[in-house]
């Protein structure tokens, strides 16, 4: 035996080790319970890559641990799972047929071709099918094959021979994805590799075409639960066979478990979709069509707030409100170069006087031509364009989710027209002033994702590679200042250059994408936008894009979800909700509402038939944050009393201060 010099890291401690040939990854970690694989960067690479602990080292290798409770770790220790439950599923069902099974954010899945859909029961004779493999302590083994060995041994396995077809015919790594949604779990660029399951006397139980890793054995599966199931087009499309997926979760612990458990708990519980229709904010008639929301009374309050408030703040800004169309000819989105690029994502075109014309999935174009309407100096730059602009995207059916993925959006839509010596600053200026935005809403944990080209599809992606290094750089520098956390995003950039993503994080800590700035050099091109320079000379002006919600509509969406329902008084739809105890209270009230009124404030009396309590009651469920009581004692002393949302009251507020304490809370926007 000879000897290996290798690089052993833990907990970013780096330690120089030698070992003999044949060592395997998970020597040099048998003391941490905690790691399941091994992450390797092998002599005359830097790409580090995630091996099974049953790696055997090689001379120069730098090998990392990879803890069960890392985002790697997570993904390995749900894709195990996910083979598990394939595996109890062809116990129970041995007719069913295997689709793919990767890991997902907080889980898993895998698709099954069924003769019947899976039920409940299914679901938990799946589970204690799984908990005996898990039991039994099943040993995960990888194995290289060819693609015609593996046709050969997957011969019943139809959708597994045609990922090994596709991955044959010349898809690589980077279109695996392409193959199919969640492909490159089991084949992609390089070498093709059979996961077996292997029993304590040496038998294989089970085998599934798999790039790995693993985990070392199927007893390394802490906690996991079955959610749900449903339909799911074969690799996503819908020319396809409709499968079953069968949704899981698996965590490091119970106790992490049930944390997630109780998470989408709460997430149930603030659901936006529910929520709207409890406290009729908004709805989705099936006669307009899928992903188009309508606003009722209320909802249309909040919208109405939220546009004036950031209406407001755009002029304050040095913004200027214009409006445009909601649909074009098309010519006018080839010359923006939007088609044929986002072509999947628009409404198709109506002919109409002998040219084709299109709803707008966006409002740029339009900008630009706001812009080349006339001549302009360099004393009119930055020149900063806003409308609450809508625009409608063809949304496939599958991904339409009530407000937070819809097909008609109203987008709070700015552009800037700056030198290339004003974009920093202007880029500084539009992310301080989308911040303060978000702060003003009541969200305040954020961190910046920046979104930047991918080198190997340079046909997705116009501009010089010198434009987009310039861009980017600019973004990046911009962002760094912020002193945010800053998350690359490689490949996730617009066609026509990079962007900056506010990435925030609501009440229960769900990361949603919000606003985005995006820096264009590609747009003024394509329009020809100049401006006169103080040498007297044409230059091109930057485009710089801003949505500071994203959109109103996923926006509005979020902030439900965020509140959970209970807006701070400045956004509630009724601010003030009148109680009387008797009858005799009802004109008391009246006239102290139309005081509030004068002000602004948002009243309404309850004069209904309803027992006080009941009336209450109602108040609470449709969660709003002052509930003003008036009896015979309140009368008399000229007084009403208050009951807030959590249950709290103050009695024998003066009439004066009540209406002062509402008004303070509402220009505040402070929460109650």
């Amino acid at each position: 035996m000879s000897e290996l010099s290798i690089v052993r890291v833990h907990a970013e401690e780096r330690q120089d080790r030698t070992v003999t040939t044949g060592t395997k990854a998970w020597e040099l970690f048998k003391d941490e319970t905690e790691v399941v694989a091994a992450r390797v960067v092998s002599t005359g690479s830097t790409d580090p890559v995630l091996k099974d602990l049953s790696y055997v080292l090689a001379d120069g290798d730098v090998v990392e641990s990879v803890p069960i409770d890392s985002k790697d770790g997570h993904d390995i220790l749900r894709h195990s799972t996910a083979h598990v439950m394939a595996q109890a599923v062809q116990q129970l069902f041995p007719e069913a047929k295997l689709g793919i099974g990767p890991p997902v954010t907080d889980g898993f899945y895998y698709d099954f071709d069924v003769d019947k859909p899976f039920v409940p029961e299914d679901l938990a004779k799946i589970e204690t099918a799984m908990r005996k493999i898990i039991k039994e302590g099943q040993r995960f083994e990888r194995r290289v094959t060819t693609d015609a060995d593996a046709i050969n041994e997957l011969q019943d396995e139809p959708y597994k021979i045609e990922l090994i077809g596709l991955k044959g015919s010349g898809h690589a790594e980077s279109a695996a994805q392409e193959i199919a949604e969640g492909a490159s779990a089991e084949v992609g660029a390089g070498e093709l590799t059979i996961y077996d399951n292997i029993r304590r006397n040496g038998d294989v139980a089970w085998s599934d075409l798999c790039r790995g890793p693993h985990l070392p054995t199927t007893k390394r599966i802490p906690a996991f639960k079955l959610m749900r199931s449903a339909a799911a087009y074969w690799r996503g499309d819908e020319k396809n066979k409709m499968l079953q997926r069968i949704y899981g979760t698996a965590w490091e612990s119970k106790e992490a478990l049930e944390e997630h458990l109780h998470r989408i708990e709460e997430a149930e519980r603030r659901d936006h979709r529910k929520l709207g229709r409890d406290l009729d904010l908004f709805s989705f008639p099936d006669e307009i069509g899928s992903g188009l929301a309508v606003f009722h009374p209320k909802g249309g309050v909040i919208k109405r707030v939220m546009e004036d408030y950031v209406r407001q703040r755009h002029i304050e800004e040095g913004f200027e409100y214009v409006g445009t169309p909601h649909l074009t000819k098309d010519q006018l989105f080839y010359t923006s170069g939007h088609l044929p690029y986002y072509a999947d994502t628009m409404f198709p075109p109506m002919e109409f006087e002998g040219s084709n014309y299109m709803v707008k999935p966006m409002n740029c174009p339009m900008h630009n031509l706001i812009y080349r309407s006339r001549g302009r100096s360099y004393r009119e730059l930055p020149l900063r364009l806003f409308e609450f602009g809508s625009v409608y995207r063809y949304e496939k059916s599958g991904v339409v989710h009530g407000l937070t993925r819809v097909r008609g959006l109203t987008q709070d839509d700015s552009h800037s027209y700056v030198t290339k010596e004003q974009a920093p600053g202007e880029i500084k200026h539009l992310l301080d002033f989308v911040l303060g935005l978000l702060r003003d809403f009541g969200i305040d944990d954020f961190y910046l994702e920046l979104s930047t080209r991918d080198d190997s599809k340079p046909d997705k992606f116009v501009g010089s590679e010198e434009d987009w290094e310039v861009a980017t750089k600019v973004l990046e520098d911009v962002a760094v200042a912020s002193g945010l956390e800053l998350v690359p995003d490689p490949g996730g950039a617009a066609f026509y250059g990079p962007k900056i993503s506010v990435q925030a994080r609501d009440a229960i800590g769900r990361t949603w994408q919000m606003s985005t700035i995006q820096y264009d050099f590609n747009q003024p091109a394509r329009f020809e936008l100049e401006y006169n320079g103080a040498d007297g000379a044409k230059h091109q002006p930057v485009m710089i894009h801003s949505a500071k919600f994203g959109s109103l509509e996923r926006f509005f969406g979020v902030l439900v979800e965020h509140y959970a329902g209970a807006f701070p008084p400045w956004l509630a739809p009724v601010q003030v909700e009148a109680i009387p105890i008797a009858e005799r209270h009802v004109d008391y009230l009246y006239d102290i509402a139309k005081r509030m009124k004068v002000q602004g404030l948002r009243v309404e009396v309850d004069d209904s038939d309803d027992r006080m309590q009941k009336k209450i009651r109602n108040a609470q469920l449709q969660k709003v944050p002052f509930m003003m009581i008036a009896g015979d004692d309140d009368v008399e002393k000229g007084a009403v009393s208050f009951r807030y949302r959590d249950g709290r009251q103050d009695n024998g507020v003066p009439i004066e201060e009540a209406i002062a304490r509402v008004a303070a809370a509402v220009a505040s926007r402070e929460q109650v």
